[in-house]
């Protein structure tokens, strides 16, 4: 019994010591076509800034000789001190900074009050008005235009913060993201705050915001560049030099006169400077941006 029981297992212990022997790995080519793929989109995205930072720095002749300069030139700090002061940079900053900022706060406000009563009161028409919100997202602001400039020019919001940043408040899809966020609190908590006799207003602030600040910070970052980027309605809706955005004001850059050359590189620096504030509250908040976006909870 025992020499039987002894062949039986040498085929065993011999299929053990070859699983145990580590396989030889070959060359990771998956892995560098990957990163191949990867380094070539960023490559795609990069390069246009890249240019467009190289031809801030050079002189009108630089720009227009053929092939084009791919490396920086020494005009740097001359192009960008013409463009701040040929399309009064520092102004047209400040009211985009200004819009940005009041749209993005605005629209988070707006948005965690609406999505908090849809969740957490119980009233008839609870769900049309959350639907109601949510059909917006197929109203844009270039479809509603001409009745909010109506509105708008009515309420005498022409040439005003007001009229630059009320319009735009309104946002369903951070309503939803919020609503969505909301659904993931258990019930205990909202029943523990009310037997400590919390108010809806106290467990807003005091439960819900807390648990709600990567949420917030990833949807500020999306709201400020989209309140930066805007274009159409700063146009309708401002008349004078001094409540022009930044990316209205790049076109006066460019000559009036049809014989003179488009200084390319002076537009190109006063881009440059344009994109400044948006990079810089991506750095800033960018530990929080990826957070709010990966938590599975959210």
């Amino acid at each position: 019994m025992s020499a039987v029981g002894t062949t039986r297992l040498e085929p065993v212990q011999a299929r053990v010591q070859v699983a145990a022997t580590p396989r030889q790995k070959g060359f990771p080519w998956s892995s560098l076509l990957v990163h191949a793929l990867l380094i070539a989109c960023i490559a795609v995205v990069v390069f246009p800034l890249y240019f467009a930072f190289v031809v801030s720095t050079q002189d009108l002749k630089q720009v227009v000789q053929r092939p084009p300069r791919l490396l920086p030139s020494t005009h740097m700090w001359e192009n960008y001190a013409e463009a701040w002061q040929k399309s009064d940079m520092g102004v047209m900053l400040r009211n985009s900074a200004v819009m940005a900022v009041t749209v993005a706060v605005g629209k988070i406000v707006i948005s965690m009050l609406s999505a908090f009563a849809v969740v957490y009161f119980s009233f008839r028409g609870r769900m049309l008005c959350f639907w109601m919100i949510f059909v917006t997202l197929m109203l844009p602001v270039p479809v509603r235009l001409m009745s909010t400039y109506e509105v708008i020019g009515t309420l005498g919001w022409l040439n005003t913060y007001q009229g630059l940043t009320v319009p735009l408040m309104a946002s369903a899809t951070a309503t939803f993201l919020f609503r969505q966020f909301y659904l993931t609190i258990p019930n205990e908590l909202a029943e523990a705050a009310q037997l400590d006799g919390a108010g809806p207003l106290r467990f807003l602030f005091q439960f819900l915001l807390p648990l709600s600040w990567a949420n917030i910070a990833a949807l500020f970052v999306v709201l400020f560049i989209f309140g930066w980027n805007q274009y159409l309605w700063p146009l309708m809706i401002t008349n004078t030099e001094a409540m022009r955005t930044v990316v209205i004001g790049l076109e006066q850059l460019i000559p009036r006169s049809g014989t003179d050359l488009p200084t390319w590189n002076l537009i190109m620096a006063g881009a440059m400077m344009a994109l400044l504030p948006p990079v810089a509250i991506i750095i800033f908040m960018q530990r929080w941006f990826v957070k709010g976006l990966v938590e599975s909870e959210k």
